[in-house]
């Protein structure tokens, strides 16, 4: 008798000292569900005490990243526990203790831009194209598109992909800042993989501190984020003393 049990929509897959979270309905082009945060959020829940885990990347299965909300279930409306779910799950993502990267291919249109937005930062493949059209549905955001997209390309460049509701390719997406990479798509998942371990392979008490630190004086004054360094410093990390021992042994 066939296994009647339905695919995860989000997979994790856990490689050397980070992990992979898959957006997975790739034949609906990993369109984002209630269903699929309900499972994201799952994830994330988990994650946040993990200490085997020092980097996450999020990407999606088959074609693309994400193709954005589902629009069906937009159009017969969602239950979702309340108003500010999503924006909520994306903000837990937005704070686990070790840094997450959006690894973008293909689509990454509207809802999936403002969850890419929630990662870290975004990497891309030389085929990834960004949009944000809300505008062209006669919708408005509620998942942080407001909010992170200016801080992340700046007020004018966000009103101008909000108002026009213009695609843009891979280059764009670098140009404005909105990418930090773009990758040839034959080499994006090793390129990734091999940036993942990069990052895992530093301090995980250094990455929580450091993205504590971003967030709390992310926009503000100068002075004042400098005040907030130097009195909030979290110190030095339980692996520090190993660390410059295996530096120091390996020089001598």
């Amino acid at each position: 008798m066939p296994d009647a049990t339905p695919a995860p929509l989000v997979l994790r897959e856990d490689m050397h000292g980070w992990c992979r979270l898959t957006l997975n309905r790739p034949d609906k082009l990993n369109a984002l569900t209630v269903g699929v945060f309900r499972e994201l959020r799952a994830h994330v829940a988990a994650l946040r005490d993990d200490d085997t885990i020092a980097c996450v990347v999020l990407r999606g299965a088959g074609r693309c990243f994400s193709a954005g909300h589902d629009l069906a279930d937009i159009a017969t409306g969602e239950e979702v526990p309340s108003r500010g779910w999503h924006s909520e799950t994306l903000r837990l993502m937005e704070k686990l203790p070790m840094p997450v990267i959006a690894a973008v291919h293909g689509h990454c249109y509207t809802g999936a831009l403002e969850v890419a937005l929630a990662c870290d930062f975004i990497v891309a493949a030389d085929n990834a194209r960004f949009g944000d059209t809300h505008a062209k549905w006669a919708l408005t955001p509620i998942w942080g598109m407001s909010q992170r997209l200016p801080r992340r390309v700046g007020v004018a460049t966000a009103k101008r992909l909000m108002f026009t509701a213009d695609m843009i390719d891979a280059a764009e997406a670098l140009r404005i800042g909105l990418a930090e990479s773009v990758i040839p798509l034959d080499r994006f998942d090793a390129e990734v993989a091999a940036l993942a371990g990069r990052i895992a392979a530093n301090s995980r008490f250094s990455h929580a501190a450091n993205k504590r630190l971003l967030d709390a004086t992310d926009g503000g004054a100068l002075d004042a984020g400098l005040q907030w360094e130097v009195m909030e410093n979290e110190g030095v990390g339980p692996d520090m003393r190993a660390r410059i021992a295996a530096f120091t042994d390996k020089k001598a």
